[in-house]
């Protein structure tokens, strides 16, 4: 752990394993109640003098650790791959992906703006300025391990916020990994602290209860992030989070059937499905069901699980069999309701992949609201199409879930895209795109999906306070 620009190793540790094979890769401590309380008083003690530098002197703190987490691209995407499992080429595109927000924030750092406002007494004038909120508790997941500590340390950095990291007990590593890059980029100690747990709750209980954390960033399942986002309530604290998802993606009958089961077969797949993005609902037009299915199929059959360091390997392991159980539930009960398997359907056992959690790539057709699948995030890769035949009911289809985070939607109309943009209830919507992120671009849902945005300017604002001054003059 990195507590008050010192590492802490002196606890008892809990092992970190790969799950594409099982084996043991590293050991990490597991923090105490007394570290949890020198990380918060550290970051608490730094705040003093950390809110006090300019703009300028965090953007170049900000800068230096986007030269530094390039120059080890690929020491950190060869840690990733270990430890949580994604294709080589997958973790190369998130070490790069994380440095995004560095650079950019680097250069947000000095556009935080106050304003002026009139007033209508002509003796009064009002200012307003932008304030850091304080401390901030940061928690991350495991599925995307570096980008998603960097999207949300950077903007904080930025504003003059001090904070106190909890990674994912599956992936601690990389957080290591990346405390020791911003501890070489000169950050001042206490500014950043992680510690690591192999029980969460503990830490995030701290983290909702302490008077001195003011702002809470928290990525994982609804669940959870309902459960904090209860108790941080209870002491007024601001929060942000970036929660689970069940995105619909539609192909409309003017779209191209192959164009888009290329397009849905790359993304469905990409990190083995395991992403808040990924499509879970594929509605397809009946006169494209045939054609989309067959295309699908065929790209689908040429995925190939194995380890992210063999090349040509685009499949890698689920992160623990609890969730490999969680996808294979979900096809039996499709299959068992009626719903036709094209391929996969099974866990995968053979040679290489007998000791790590591997899951065949699967397309399903026939899905129905009567199956778990249509309305529980899958985070697998499982890909479930349902065939529709009215372009109206479709988007209620399509919005007929508590989540809201992201979807997609094909067609060659520009009618019927922008209808279905303005429609559709989620905060991230691809029109023909299959990529619609980017670190300059707001990343969130809503409903059940999250509460705020990361990245852009809207992101920076999250761990900002408005200050007014009202001046009365003579």
């Amino acid at each position: 752990m990195y507590i008050d620009g010192q590492w802490v190793t002196e606890r008892s540790h809990f092992l970190v394993t790969n799950p594409a094979s099982g084996d043991v890769i590293g050991e990490v401590p597991d923090c105490t109640s007394e570290d949890i309380d020198a990380a918060i008083t550290a970051a608490s003690e730094a705040l003093k003098s950390w809110k006090q530098t300019t703009a300028y002197e965090r953007s170049g703190l900000l800068y230096r650790a986007w030269e530094i987490m390039l120059s080890r691209k690929q020491e950190l995407a060869e840690l990733m791959t270990r430890e949580q499992g994604k294709p080589l080429k997958a973790s190369l595109n998130e070490v790069q992906y994380g440095a995004d927000f560095l650079l950019w924030f680097a250069e947000e750092a000095k556009r935080i703006n106050g304003q002026t406002i009139p007033s209508s007494r002509d003796n009064q004038r009002f200012i307003t300025q932008k304030v850091p909120v304080g401390v901030v508790g940061a928690i991350t997941p495991w599925n995307y391990p570096i980008s998603m500590i960097t999207r949300k340390l950077a903007p904080a950095l930025a504003v003059g916020c001090t904070l106190v990291l909890k990674p994912a007990e599956q992936t601690p590593l990389c957080a290591k990994a990346m405390a020791e890059v911003f501890e070489e980029a000169g950050f001042p100690a206490g500014v950043i602290n992680v510690i690591t747990s192999r029980d969460p709750a503990p830490v995030g209980e701290a983290f909702c209860s302490d008077p001195r954390i003011r702002k809470l960033a928290f990525t994982g399942s609804t669940a959870v992030g309902k459960k904090l986002n209860a108790q941080a309530a209870a002491h007024m604290k601001r929060v942000s989070m970036e929660l689970g998802g069940h995105a619909p993606a539609i192909v409309f009958p003017d779209a191209d059937p192959a164009h888009a089961a290329k397009g849905l077969s790359l993304v469905k797949f990409l990190n083995t499905g395991q992403a808040c993005i990924s499509p879970n609902r594929i509605f397809v037009h009946r006169v494209h069901a045939e054609a989309f299915l067959a295309e699908l199929t065929a790209r689908v059959c040429r995925l190939k699980a194995g380890s992210g360091f063999e090349a040509g390997n685009s499949i890698g392991p689920l992160i623990n069999e609890a969730a490999l159980q969680k996808v294979d539930s979900q096809v039996q009960d499709a299959l068992a309701k009626g719903a036709t398997l094209y391929t996969g359907g099974h866990r995968l056992t053979d040679g290489e992949l007998r000791g790590g959690l591997f899951y065949a790539p699967t397309v399903l057709a026939g899905v129905t609201p009567e199956m778990r699948i249509y309305y529980e995030e899958t985070f697998g890769p499982v890909a479930p199409v349902v065939i529709y035949g009215d372009e109206d009911d479709v988007l209620a289809m399509a919005n007929d879930t508590e989540y809201g985070l992201a979807a997609y939607v094909y067609s060659n109309n520009l009618s019927t895209a922008v209808k279905a943009f303005e429609a559709l209830e989620f905060g991230i919507i691809g029109i023909n795109d299959i990529n619609p992120t980017s670190a300059a671009a707001p990343f969130g849902g809503m409903k059940s999906s999250g509460l705020g945005r990361e990245g852009a300017q809207e992101g920076i604002e999250e761990y900002l306070e408005t200050k007014l001054g009202g001046f009365a003059l003579g």
